[in-house]
């Protein structure tokens, strides 16, 4: 319990770290996000991005800029994980005016990263649309032949600030 509690206020100085550099560097913080993981809510920002349109569609997002990296592109498959991006379906404050994102492996699981492959996802009927909180149900739209899934090579960096079990 107390390892939780040190570890947890080391996250939290850390990130006010970031913050009150971020601010005083640029006279603004970078504000967060909302999205889904293993059903649950979670925050997280946008700071990189390997394509140019991505970063401008971020940066208009969410009024901070999102630095273009074009080396993010050739980062191996496997040392990624993935956002789910959804560009028709449930209206929400994702990129496209559609439902938040969705990513897989959180921060203390195998698997996790912040650098993310970008999933673009798509209803094949919106109208029949629902809100997905999770990379399993993603997959298992996928796997019923609901949405499409596509993938256009982007890379984005994006650190969490709140997960599920964050408190580890």
């Amino acid at each position: 319990m107390l390892r939780n509690l040190v570890v947890t206020a080391l996250v939290a100085l850390i990130i006010g770290a970031f913050v009150l550099v971020a601010r005083q560097q640029t006279g603004f913080v970078v504000p967060p996000v909302d999205g889904f993981m293993e059903g649950q809510r979670i925050r997280f920002i946008h700071t990189e991005a390997s394509d140019p349109k991505v970063a401008d569609l971020l940066t208009v997002m969410k009024g901070s800029p999102v630095i273009v990296v074009p080396s993010l592109a050739s980062v191996p498959k496997e040392a990624l994980a993935n956002v789910y991006v959804f560009t028709n379906g449930v209206p929400g404050d994702g990129p496209f005016k559609f439902q938040p994102d969705v990513f897989d492996n959180p921060p203390g699981h195998a698997g996790y990263t912040p650098l993310r492959a970008l999933k673009l996802v798509s209803w094949k009927q919106p109208q029949q649309a629902r809100e997905l909180k999770s990379a399993a149900e993603v997959t298992q739209a996928l796997a019923k032949g609901e949405i499409t899934v596509e993938q256009p090579g982007v890379v984005i960096n994006i650190p969490m600030i709140t997960w599920p079990d964050g408190h580890r």
